[in-house]
């Protein structure tokens, strides 16, 4: 079958021939792959730097959507020609970036009928990852008040977008071209991040006091984030560099894990339109260097997708 990864560590993302899956053990499904997403932080799994279970040689991809081919003997949820998605890890045989993958079936979940392969497909790691800050890490709750850092990446709008669900107010920072975004996201206000002084101007819009939590999703931005932050407030960064506490302040490194309860969630609101994803480029398997390249540069207005 064919599959985009890297044949060592550190390498460049190639085209190449895998073998076919193996069955699947008793808990596992073989997957079909429609589309798989891709993120920069496919390039931490290049490089050897996040371990996701697999040595290179190795198709990369973390996570897809697709329809089941086959199950094995003690999975009862899922039956063959089911749609689902999901985040796989650790990975069992190959990651997602291929033809077909072996997933642990514990791990994905029905696709919403209403939603395309491309988005279902990029949908996974960047919702979690935007729960899990908001619920896990902050644990917002309606009247809160809260800033996020970036908030015109994919994952950054969909924080606003569950913070708004929870009826936080929202305080966000984008570049221009993406702040009616993050407005259309549910952002109350939205600052200039080009503006030196946007943490200042987050106190003056909370009386003086700073926002109750914060989320940074700009690596290198968690110094500037916390000074927005109240005195005993909460603040969480997705970018793995967190600044030290200050002021009583907790700050938190979240990093997304699987979760099957909580994508499912996160699932039905995708379906029914209270959460939204555009795909900023949809490319082949074959151009899978180039959608790496896209994805890290961040200018592509939605998240890059494979399709397989």
């Amino acid at each position: 079958m064919r599959a985009a990864g890297v044949r060592e560590f550190g390498g460049q993302v190639e085209v190449f021939d895998l073998p076919e899956p193996r069955d699947p053990g008793p808990d596992e499904a073989v997957v079909e792959v429609a589309a798989a997403g891709v993120g920069n932080w496919d390039d931490l799994v290049r490089t050897g730097e996040w371990k996701v279970g697999r040595e290179a040689p190795m198709a990369l991809g973390v996570e897809a959507a697709g329809r089941v081919i086959t199950v094995g003997s003690e999975v009862l949820g899922l039956r063959p020609g089911d749609e689902v998605l999901g985040h796989p890890l650790q990975l069992r045989e190959q990651g997602c970036w291929a033809e077909r993958v072996v997933v642990d079936a514990g791990l994905v979940v029905r696709k919403p009928p209403s939603v395309s392969w491309e988005v279902a497909g990029a949908f996974s790691v960047p919702a979690l990852t935007a729960v899990q800050v908001v619920s896990d890490s902050l644990g917002l709750a309606e009247g809160d008040t809260v800033l996020v850092h970036g908030a015109g990446g994919t994952t950054g709008g969909l924080i606003v977008q569950l913070a708004a669900i929870r009826g936080a107010r929202v305080i966000a920072t984008a570049g221009p071209s993406s702040a009616a975004r993050a407005v259309g996201s549910g952002a109350a206000e939205v600052l200039n991040y080009h503006d030196s002084r946007w943490p200042e101007l987050v106190r003056e819009l909370t009386g003086g006091v700073g926002v109750d939590a914060a989320v940074n999703t700009a690596r290198g931005g968690g110094p500037h984030t916390v000074l927005a932050v109240r005195d005993g407030g909460r603040m969480a960064t997705i970018t793995g560099d967190p600044p030290e506490s200050i002021r009583g302040i907790s700050v938190s490194d979240v990093y997304v894990r699987p979760d099957a309860a909580q994508l499912e969630e996160l699932c039905t609101l995708l379906g029914n339109g209270r959460l939204r994803l555009s795909v900023g480029a949809a490319l082949p398997l074959a151009d899978a260097a180039t959608a790496l390249e896209r994805a890290m540069a961040g200018a592509n207005g939605g998240p890059v997708v494979l399709l397989v």
